[in-house]
């Protein structure tokens, strides 16, 4: 299988330096460059990439805009690049459906190791370490619950999943907590992410603690 990537920043040599990169490796493809967060979203419908990485700060649309339309859109995987190592754009990266944050001195075999990872269906960050992020961002911020749509229809059980996923616990974790196999709680797991429109295990921490099912400070066991 060849990975499809698009590359989106709006300094030319950033964005020529990440293509060359990645399209030496043999199982990556870069099949378009973008100048601005629109650019990208454009690219992202004519090529389908199964990649899109993105900068924050772009003109004419920021990357964080465009991670969410290309998200609505496409089945990419999005892969936020900055120089800035802060937590509310984390959050927000996240929050449009970014499955991955890199800073732009990001060593080459850790970006080639990130498109991997993301087409692997996997997150650049683990849930734990999500869960403290938005814990510590919700404290100095709080906000009240948010309808989620689907959330009526989820089990007793799948609530109970998405309720430890919020927490961080892992897949063992889960199975311990509600005495049930792995193979069960991955069911609980799959069924939570489809039926609430949740791309990866990062999205459902984020919906856990929007909804209200977990309360900021409230994720140790």
């Amino acid at each position: 299988m060849t990975i499809r990537v698009v590359v989106a920043d709006d300094q030319e040599l950033v964005r020529s330096g990440f293509a060359l990169i990645l399209d030496t490796q043999p199982d990556i493809t870069v099949v378009a460059e973008a100048g601005d967060g629109a650019q990208a979203v454009e690219a992202a419908r004519l090529h389908s990439p199964d990649v899109v990485l993105l900068d924050i700060h772009m003109p004419v649309m920021d990357g964080i805009e465009a991670a969410g339309r290309i998200c609505a859109e496409t089945d990419a995987r999005i892969i936020i690049l900055t120089t800035f190592n802060n937590d509310e754009y984390v959050y927000a990266a996240l929050h449009a459906g970014a499955s991955g944050f890199l800073l732009k001195d990001v060593r080459r075999d850790d970006l080639v190791h990130a498109v991997r990872v993301v087409v692997a269906g996997e997150s650049l960050l683990a849930p734990a370490v999500t869960r403290k992020l938005i814990d510590d961002i919700l404290r100095r911020d709080t906000r009240p619950p948010v309808a989620v749509p689907g959330m009526d229809t989820l089990t007793a059980r799948e609530r109970e999943t998405l309720a430890l996923l919020g927490r961080g616990l892992s897949n063992p974790e889960i199975a311990d907590a509600l005495v049930v196999s792995e193979h069960t709680v991955k069911s609980h797991v799959s069924n939570v992410l489809s039926k609430l429109g949740l791309r990866d295990r990062i999205q459902a921490v984020i919906c856990a603690y929007e909804s209200g099912l977990v309360q900021p400070g409230h994720w140790r066991r």
